[in-house]
């Protein structure tokens, strides 16, 4: 599942987009999955999504789609950021967000579905999925693939790494949209495993890492079933 966002306060040319995104998804058996925005304030609001691509007007009320980007990076370095706009020497200022690329109204199908070739392989070609955690002392990035499992422990997030721990603030719950699309699963309220890790199963408890977790009655139907999910699909341990 490739998530997107369509930042667009226009709704024919947000409707265009998202039809020319689903149209090609469909032409080459791919799943998207979209969300619409009318302004950067909204989509800015509250953001932890962890979107693949974000098509981000740049001529949009309040802030332009510029400034929307320099704040969508400080919170998200890795998301392929696509600019919509009327102008090409508009986008040319992209470079100092790192912006994917650009496409200029009106749109025309066969060259947004050659851009869109690009960043579905620029997406099929990046292993890693980089998260940010936010800490008292401020955010830190972390890499999913290195990435344990998560604790809740006293009202704090305890990120444990491979050879390291990050402790956070937020809710569990984020941090499961944040890594949507991962194989990661909850074996209780508590714990929030990456399958990746798993080595062992040995009635209630889980080895994760080489760490012993406890699995919840209520979530140990479910937490099976993700397992077998990803193992089936070839998915391994270390």
């Amino acid at each position: 599942m490739i998530r997107t966002a369509i930042v667009e306060d226009n709704p024919e040319h947000a409707q265009t987009i998202s039809g020319f995104l689903h149209r090609y998804a469909d032409e080459c058996g791919r799943s998207v999955e979209t969300e619409f925005f009318g302004s950067g304030a909204e989509f800015l609001e509250g953001y932890g999504k962890g979107y693949d691509i974000v098509f981000l007007d740049i001529e949009l009320p309040g802030k332009d789609g510029m400034h929307v980007a320099a704040e969508l990076r400080a919170v998200d370095r890795s998301v392929l950021i696509i600019f919509v706009t009327n102008l090409a020497q508009y986008a040319v200022n992209g470079y100092d967000v790192q912006a994917f690329d650009f496409i200029v109204k009106p749109i025309k199908y066969y060259n947004f579905a050659m851009k869109l070739r690009r960043a579905f392989e620029c997406l099929d070609n990046s292993c890693k999925r980089k998260i940010w955690v936010t800490t008292r002392q401020g955010k830190q990035m972390i890499d999913a693939d290195k990435l344990k499992y998560v604790e809740v422990m006293q009202h704090t997030l305890v990120f444990h790494m491979k050879g390291e721990t990050v402790s956070g603030t937020g809710t569990l719950k984020s941090v499961q949209t944040a890594l949507a699309g991962l194989p990661f699963a909850l074996c209780n309220r508590c714990y929030l495993v990456n399958l990746h890790f798993v080595t062992q199963i040995d009635g209630n408890t889980v080895c994760v890492g080489g760490e012993m977790l406890q699995i919840s009655i209520p979530k140990k139907k479910e937490f099976y079933c993700a397992l077998n999910k990803y193992l089936a699909a070839g998915g391994g341990t270390e």
